[in-house]
């Protein structure tokens, strides 16, 4: 898509806002959920970019304005990937791994909306066993 002038540049911008803002706002938000998504060359190669742009998607559409949705390098988990940390204010930080576009909806509702946990993809269980 070539851009020709400044309006359309403006229209442009405009129309990704949202996706930007999910990407930066909460920063000093106590009350905002962090969903980290590691992309490191691993990740990458494993799918975190579609894992990262659905989650954004779902995250959008669900209207979830206190979460904001960061990309990092490596977490750690390589044969894990994609991982996904997600950072919730008076919880334990879980860490899932093999979080991929097909199942981040289910991550999402689980793990943001309903406050709940997913056993099979969940990595890190002490978190999980010390939150409970």
């Amino acid at each position: 898509m070539a851009i020709k002038s400044l309006e359309e540049l403006k229209k442009l911008r405009a129309s990704m806002q949202k996706s930007i803002d999910l990407r930066k706002k909460g920063e000093s938000d106590d009350n905002a959920v962090e969903v980290l998504v590691g992309m490191g060359t691993c990740g990458i190669a494993a799918g975190a970019r579609e894992t990262f742009n659905e989650i954004l998607t779902i995250v959008e559409d669900k209207n979830l304005d206190n979460v904001k949705v960061i990309s990092v390098g490596c977490i750690g988990h390589c044969s894990m990937e994609p991982v996904v940390q997600i950072n919730m204010p008076n919880r334990e930080s879980l860490i899932y791994g093999k979080i991929t576009k097909e199942n981040a909806e289910n991550l999402i509702q689980t793990v943001i909306v309903e406050e709940g946990y997913i056993e099979e993809n969940l990595l890190i269980e002490s978190f999980v066993k010390a939150a409970l």
